[in-house]
């Protein structure tokens, strides 16, 4: 991750949309081709219904980029699926998911 900081918020609201705001240069890595990475997470939030948005605030080096995006998603999917015992019931203004 180093040098590269990416912020990633997302809401299992069963309405699908990504919201990307992250220039990734193109290249390949390993296998990985760079530019199918939103291509991924499009289909994550479709396949999902999530709301995903990510932003690379900043980052030089495209394997920190990209390890930044994954990682910030992941911890976001994580904080999203955790149970909180303080919370009772489910945590949405209109009571269901």
């Amino acid at each position: 991750m180093d040098e590269a900081l990416a912020h990633v918020v997302l809401d299992f609201s069963g309405r699908p949309l990504l919201v990307w705001r992250a220039e990734i240069p193109r290249v390949v890595l390993g296998n990985l081709e760079t530019e199918m990475i939103e291509e991924f997470f499009r289909a994550v939030a479709a396949e999902s219904g999530l709301t995903l948005h990510v932003r690379l605030l900043y980052g030089q080096n495209t394997h920190h980029i990209v390890e930044a995006i994954f990682k910030a998603f992941a911890r976001a999917l994580a904080e999203a699926v955790a149970i909180d015992a303080r919370v009772k019931g489910v945590m949405s203004s209109k009571g269901k998911l």
